[in-house]
């Protein structure tokens, strides 16, 4: 883990990608300093700012006012809140939007918001004008710890989610740590699903030490910044060993194959929060390790109890309304990017801190792990 910061101090991770890294600046009342930051790295490039109705209204004006200090062109281009933002229809606009601005192949388009508006903005700087650079300001707990970092960009299909986007590595990541304070709770406790996720994967030091200071996460302690840092340095050292995913970065994807599947049938909707469904994902993954004989069941309860004592879902029975039956849910299992000879590849664990890469799990294990699951109340 990182060393605790002081009150008021910055943290800086770096993503070594070779030639083309870059760095994540982690602390309070960062925003003010884009501008400042976008010319010393930049000098002379103008910006175009994607963000969302709901982050505007609480972010944009102090962007914009940043930018404009620095003396740094800067034109807005503002999307529908919500998940289904991540459309083919929105993400042809935002690219029409970019273009209309006039921003050049030496200009910067700026992702002001959280996971969608990143994988959004990224995917539209991925393809117009045939790729431009772009910086990730992410505004939410969940952006700021994974989808801000690593360059996974995209949008969902009719299919499922993230099945069209485009690998695209950020310049710069700004996460300022004081836009969570305007989070709604529900909103936060996603997000800290990625986070427990970390500790999950293959840091169990750092999972003990968030069950013993997720209050002060919650409330805005330095543990707050503590855990947005160790949680980015966790995936920066996975990125940086495997960019495109063709190896250890599938690890990332703990409980993810269950959350998309859960997110897909949800409708994409504030029924099933992106978190949520990965809090929902990675029980499930625990439980099927346990069920295979991989993992020891007092791991599995223990995580689970972890997630239900900060407020998140743990049973397909607490997403409101109907979800299809096992084979609908697997039908959703099988578009995942990562089934491979019509089979899934699962994150499962061995232990907390012992999750692995499971290839080619045969389909009718899951289907009637699923079938069990869903049954329970």
């Amino acid at each position: 883990m990182t060393a605790l910061t002081r009150s008021g101090e910055s943290t800086t991770v770096h993503v070594d990608l070779a030639g083309r890294g870059y760095d994540i600046a982690i602390g309070r009342g960062l925003l003010g300093e884009l501008g400042s930051r976008l010319k010393h790295l930049r000098p002379g490039a103008s910006a175009a700012i994607v963000t969302d109705e709901h982050v505007a209204q609480h972010h944009l004006p102090a962007a914009i006012s940043s930018l404009q200090t620095a003396g740094i062109r800067c034109a807005r281009v503002i999307v529908p809140a919500g998940e289904s933002s991540k459309s083919f229809g929105v993400f042809q606009q935002t690219c029409e939007r970019v273009l209309e601005t006039r921003i050049e192949r030496n200009d910067l388009v700026i992702a002001l918001g959280g996971g969608v508006v990143g994988d959004l903005a990224g995917f539209a700087a991925a393809v117009v004008r045939r790729g431009v650079e772009y910086v990730q300001v992410p505004t939410t707990l969940l952006a700021q710890v994974d989808s801000s970092v690593g360059g996974k960009t995209g949008i969902n299909a009719r299919q499922g989610k993230n099945l069209v986007g485009a690998f695209h590595q950020p310049i710069l990541v700004v996460a300022d740590t004081a836009l969570l304070d305007s989070l709604p709770p529900r909103e936060f406790r996603a997000g800290y699903a990625e986070v427990a996720k970390y500790g999950l994967i293959n840091d169990e030091g750092f999972f003990a030490w968030l069950e013993a200071n997720w209050p002060e996460i919650f409330s805005g302690g330095r543990a707050r910044e503590h855990a947005i840092a160790t949680s980015c340095q966790a995936k920066a050292a996975i990125v940086a060993r495997d960019e495109r995913e063709t190896g250890d970065r599938a690890l990332l994807n703990l409980g993810h194959t269950f959350a998309h599947a859960l997110e897909a049938a949800a409708g994409f909707s504030d029924r099933l929060l992106h978190g949520e469904a990965v809090a929902i994902g990675m029980v499930l993954a625990f439980s099927f390790s346990v069920r295979l004989g991989l993992s020891p069941a007092a791991d599995a309860d223990r995580m689970r109890r972890h997630l239900a004592a900060v407020g998140l879902p743990t049973q397909i029975s607490q997403i409101p309304g109907s979800v299809p039956d096992a084979d609908g849910l697997m039908e959703l299992v099988f578009q995942d990017k990562k089934v491979k000879h019509g089979k899934p590849t699962l994150i499962l664990a061995r232990r907390i801190g012992g999750a692995f890469i499971a290839p080619e799990i045969d389909p009718n294990e899951v289907r009637g792990f699923l079938a069990a699951k869903l049954a329970e109340k």
